[in-house]
């Protein structure tokens, strides 16, 4: 389970977009995430850094949480 800080992330559509972001690396990807805190919760087989490339591509730079 990987666990990332999205500081950008601020509302629905930016949920949305992460989301699809993940789900291009894995399709198969439980993604969790919660605006509140900004921060996404992803359950998947894929490489972390797999995902981190992906979200900067689809603009929302992310770090690994520390507290996983």
């Amino acid at each position: 389970m990987l666990k990332l800080k999205v500081p950008t992330m601020t509302c629905g559509h930016c949920a949305g977009v992460i989301t699809k972001a993940i789900r291009s690396v894995d399709v198969g990807a439980k993604v969790n995430v919660d605006l509140k805190t900004q921060t996404l919760t992803i359950d998947a087989n894929s490489d972390d850094r797999a995902f981190t490339q992906a979200l900067e591509v689809a603009g929302y730079p992310a770090t690994i949480s520390a507290t996983q």
